[in-house]
């Protein structure tokens, strides 16, 4: 596997929105408003969302380009794989 530059700031963006999300329970735990909880929830999907498209496309633009530039996947091979992942968009 190779080394993906963005994966220790995806790191970081999850373990905040790790954190985010204890706080979330706490909030829920304390009966806070419901409105505030969902905005709260909101936030976190968001980051999540954010890390999962940096993820896919550090992905797509390192290991899939390298593979194949590399010949150590064939265009079908890449092709099927970006197929894969995409769905993860």
């Amino acid at each position: 596997m190779s080394t993906h530059a963005t994966h220790p700031e995806i790191i970081k963006r999850l373990k905040r929105a790790e954190g985010h999300l204890r706080r979330i329970i706490g909030m829920l735990e304390e009966q806070r408003p419901c409105v505030e909880v969902a905005q709260q929830l909101q936030a976190v999907e968001a980051a999540v969302a954010s890390a999962k498209k940096t993820l896919v496309h550090d992905h797509i633009d390192h290991c899939l380009d390298d593979a194949i530039r590399s010949g150590t996947r064939s265009a079908d091979e890449a092709l099927r794989e970006f197929k894969t992942i995409s769905k993860y968009f």
